[in-house]
């Protein structure tokens, strides 16, 4: 079978955050959205069905759809929206070719709201490569949520251990964890929690470690004035060498081509 050939264009990243009297009116988009809500709930109404997504959740809207949405109950929400057009020679995505909105609620949504997070700080900033990168993201994103859409559902016990060991990561990626400790977390056996914890993210726990990282390296290059040798020591690489290589396999680029790239464009925008 052959692979299938994605060719996006952006037309905007949002983060609407806390907005008053929030509203859109009803019209026919000419582009495909993704939405996160990341606090509250939306009322949204979509080729004239009404759809309330709440925070945790994820819908994909479909070009050509009848759109409009306003606060739940007047009361404010946050959330993220990534708009594209699509050019698709042979599309292996289910949904890009059905064109059917629906929505997920899934088990790493952290993941997916600080992918998104990413992908709105860094088209917004117009640096060097931006697009080749952010493009990476937003395929990344896409085939997360097929992948949300088709699996089956996951038992609840093995949710909580996944989010149980995703949790701990979040506020440990500085520090050096080990599987062992991750097992004793949800007192099962390494080769079980890594089983289970992959199963539920789609990732292993050591890549899920490494991608929050690297994305806290992204920062770090452009917004402070840690050399890259000191941000590998502080997110725990301990190795210089393999934080670059685990940087570019991520990233697509080297930390140092990231941190070149993303000063002169603060500078450009200085001026």
């Amino acid at each position: 079978m052959e692979e299938g050939i994605i060719i996006l264009e952006f037309e905007s990243a949002n983060f609407d955050n806390m907005i008053h009297n929030w509203g859109m009116i009803k019209d026919t988009i000419t582009f495909h959205v993704i939405v996160l809500v990341v606090e509250g709930k939306v009322l949204y109404n979509i080729n004239n069905e009404e759809i309330l997504l709440e925070k945790g959740e994820i819908m994909y809207i479909p070009k050509y759809s009848l759109r409009s949405g306003e606060n739940f109950s007047g009361k404010p929400h946050q959330k993220y929206t990534i708009l594209f057009h699509l050019e698709e020679e042979r599309i292996d995505i289910p949904y890009l070719l059905q064109r059917q909105c629906f929505i997920v609620k899934p088990r790493n949504f952290e993941y997916f709201k600080q992918r998104a997070e990413f992908l709105y700080t860094d088209l917004r900033g117009n640096k060097k490569y931006n697009d080749f990168i952010c493009q990476g993201i937003l395929k990344e994103i896409i085939g997360m949520l097929a992948r949300e859409k088709e699996e089956n559902e996951i038992p609840p016990m093995k949710l909580k251990y996944a989010q149980d060991i995703q949790e701990y990561i979040m506020k440990h990626y500085r520090n050096n964890i080990e599987i062992n400790n991750l097992a004793k977390l949800i007192q099962k056996s390494p080769n079980y929690t890594i089983a289970i914890f992959k199963e539920v993210t789609g990732q292993s726990p050591i890549q899920y470690l490494h991608h929050l990282r690297i994305l806290e390296a992204c920062n770090l290059l452009v917004n402070s004035n840690m050399d890259i040798a000191y941000i590998s020591d502080y997110l725990g690489f301990y190795d210089t060498s393999y934080f670059s290589r685990t940087f570019k396999k991520i990233m697509s680029i080297s930390p140092r081509e990231y941190q070149k790239a993303g000063i002169e464009a603060k500078a450009s925008n200085d001026i």
